[in-house]
């Protein structure tokens, strides 16, 4: 399955071009559009808080869609981020269009590959809905960064259905073996094997974790064998139960359980911060160490744990997650976990958000635990960020 052009929408001057205003009909399941925004000062300037302007409709999978694009943020939370929303705008939809997709800037071509796409989460959308990122990127990151080139940068939304028919014309259902060796997980059927994680019991079944696992393999039926009946308990140390029950999630649905945080009917990455940065410099000021949020503390614990077991797609899901959730609390950490896990991408997204950070939220970051951690055990990587601070001054 490969990704089909459906089309492009220019934005300039803070309005859609009447140049492309007409709609590019695609029978595809996957295709992508192209949001060009020119004149971006100028449009920032024009178009307040809360505001949009919208791309021509395009179709993909049988369904028209458009792109949203809100120059100074959704509501006034958002206000110093640029938001991106994906709507639906069939009218008549009498069921809920299952589909994936995935918001980027067009020269971040790593995020256009197919297991890229595949890995973010399907979603229901419905009539005339949207979902989207109310924080898709900070405005002063996107200023400081090469997406924004001569006041002009291009998006790139990818969408993929899953309503597709076959020739026949009947719907293909989709793939349910996720859900039934997940309700193997959950109801403990045939188990034969336990593992005992800071104190909680995991039923899970040998033939299914060998067979996703080479480490699992081992320890399950190779020399790393530990024992041979069904009675077996093993203990998982240094691992939170919370993340041994995402990693068997994965295992048994090769797809990312629900994150443990509050979610709204839109995909907020980036809004990993939980205060302004106003009260961030406060817990600074009083001495208060920040710590991550929850959810990239989990999702720090969920890389570990799949770099221990082999799990090359799952490290690679965590990779992602995590560097769309960088913030000034967890970006010492996340840092230093890239570096001692051998993560480049992560580690560059890590050392450009600090690249372009204030000297008052740098504050912040250097106050955290991580930091601390950072530079006690990596102190190279400091290095690289003074030389990379060096080479974009001259």
């Amino acid at each position: 399955m490969s990704s089909t052009f459906a089309g492009v929408s220019v934005l300039a001057g803070g309005e859609l071009c009447p140049s492309t205003e007409s709609s590019v009909v695609t029978s595809t399941d996957w295709g992508y559009h192209l949001l060009v925004v020119q004149d971006y000062s100028r449009t920032k300037q024009a178009t307040p808080t809360g505001e949009w302007i919208s791309s021509r409709p395009f179709m993909v999978g049988g369904h028209e869609w458009s792109i949203d694009y809100y120059p100074n943020g959704y509501t006034k939370s958002c206000a110093d981020f640029i938001s991106l929303f994906v709507n639906l705008l069939d009218e008549d939809a009498e069921e809920p269009v299952k589909a994936k997709f995935n918001v980027s800037f067009i020269d971040e071509a790593e995020k256009h590959k197919p297991m890229y796409i595949s890995e973010t989460e399907t979603f229901d959308f419905r009539s005339e809905s949207m979902l989207g990122y109310n924080m898709f990127m900070e405005k002063d990151v996107l200023e400081q960064s090469s997406h924004l080139m001569n006041d002009c940068f291009t998006i790139r939304c990818d969408i993929m259905v899953f309503s597709s028919k076959d020739a026949g014309g009947d719907k293909v259902p989709l793939p349910e073996i996720d859900q039934h060796l997940n309700n193997l997980l959950q109801t403990k059927v045939g188990a034969d094997v336990t593992f005992e994680v800071s104190g909680e019991m995991f039923a899970a079944h040998r033939c299914v974790l060998a067979a996703r696992s080479k480490v699992f393999m081992a320890q399950l039926f190779g020399p790393m064998k530990e024992g041979t009946t069904t009675s077996c308990v093993i203990q998982i140390k240094d691992m939170e139960a919370k993340v041994f029950r995402a990693l068997l999630s994965f295992i048994y649905t090769d797809s990312l359980p629900k994150m443990e945080e509050d979610e709204t009917d839109a995909v907020e990455e980036g809004e990993e911060e939980e205060g302004t940065e106003d009260e961030m410099s406060e817990v600074a000021e009083q001495g208060q160490r920040a710590k991550p949020p929850e959810t990239v503390q989990w999702l720090q614990g969920l890389l570990v744990a799949a770099d221990r077991y082999d799990l090359q797609r799952l490290r690679f899901i965590c990779e992602r997650q995590l560097s769309l959730r960088i913030g000034v609390s967890s970006v010492a950490s996340t840092l230093a976990l890239a570096e001692q896990h051998h993560c480049r991408p992560l580690k560059a997204a890590c050392l450009k958000f600090i690249q372009a950070q204030s000297p008052s939220c740098l504050q912040i970051v250097m106050a955290t635990d991580g930091w601390e951690h950072l530079i006690t055990t990596y102190p190279f990587v400091l290095n690289e960020l003074f030389a990379m601070v060096a080479l974009n001054q001259k």
